[in-house]
C-alpha cells in the first residue's frame, strides 16, 4: 500500500481505504477462484495494483467518462482505476463467468457504484466508450477488430479517444500496422523493476458507426 501513496500522494480517505481493501479482498477470492497467480499475491500492489494505475499516468478520466476494460480477469486494470476515479463509469467485461464473479463481489464490498461488471464476450458488448482498456489479452490486430466500433465520437480527453493497452516487451513487429500507436514507458513513471518493459501503448480510434 505504501508504494501506491508515493506515486499517488492526493488520495482522498475514502479511496485509500478502497485501496487497502484490495489485497485482503483478493485473497479470499484467491483461496476459491484463482485470479491471481499465487506468487503475484504478495506483489498485488505493485505488479496488479499499481500497474493498472499505469493508465493514469497516461490520460486523466473525466467525470461522466465512458471506459471498456476487456478480458478484466479479476478486475484490472479497471477496478484500481475506478477507484481513483469514482465520477467515471466502467465496464468490465470477461469471457470467463468466475472471474466476473469475484469482480463484482469486489466492486460491491468497496461500494464501487461506478463500476458494471459482466460475462461477455467483446464481440457481443453494446454501446461506446471513450477509451477502451485492456491488459495484454491479445495482440493489438485483433484487440482493434474487437474494439474499433466501441468508440465513441464526442471527444471529451486530452487524448482522442481510442485505446490505452498495457503490454510489455519489444512491440515493434507487433504494431507495425499501426502508426499513430504511441508508447508510454511505465519505468519513466514507476521505479521499481517489474516496470523496466512495461508500457501503456496508447492507439487513437477513430469513430465506426
Amino acid at each position: 500500500m505504501e508504494v501506491l501513496l508515493q506515486y499517488f500522494d492526493n488520495l482522498s480517505d475514502r479511496q485509500i481505504d478502497q485501496f487497502s481493501k484490495l489485497k485482503g479482498l483478493y485473497r479470499y477470492w484467491n483461496t476459491n477462484i484463482n485470479v491471481i497467480s499465487r506468487k503475484d499475491i504478495d506483489e498485488l500492489y505493485v505488479r496488479h495494483v499499481l500497474h493498472s494505475l499505469g493508465i493514469a499516468k497516461v490520460q486523466n478520466f473525466k467525470p461522466d467518462a465512458k471506459i471498456l476494460d476487456v478480458g478484466t480477469g479479476g478486475g484490472f486494470p479497471g477496478i484500481p482505476l475506478a477507484i481513483l476515479f469514482p465520477k467515471s463509469n466502467f465496464y468490465l467485461v470477461d469471457s470467463i463467468g468466475k472471474k466476473i464473479k469475484v469482480v463484482q463481489e469486489v466492486a460491491k464490498k468497496l461500494g464501487l457504484n461506478n463500476v458494471k461488471a459482466e460475462h461477455v464476450r467483446v464481440e457481443k458488448v453494446k454501446g461506446e466508450f471513450d477509451f477502451i482498456v485492456s491488459r495484454a489479452v491479445t495482440n493489438m490486430n485483433d484487440f482493434v477488430k474487437w474494439t474499433r466500433k466501441k468508440v465513441a465520437k464526442k471527444q471529451n480527453h486530452e487524448l482522442k479517444n481510442g485505446i490505452l493497452y498495457l503490454k510489455g516487451g519489444d512491440l515493434t513487429e507487433e504494431l507495425q500496422n499501426f502508426p499513430k500507436a504511441m508508447i508510454y514507458n511505465l519505468s519513466d513513471y514507476f521505479t521499481e523493476d517489474f516496470f523496466e518493459t512495461k508500457k501503456v501503448v496508447y492507439l487513437p480510434l477513430k469513430y465506426k458507426p
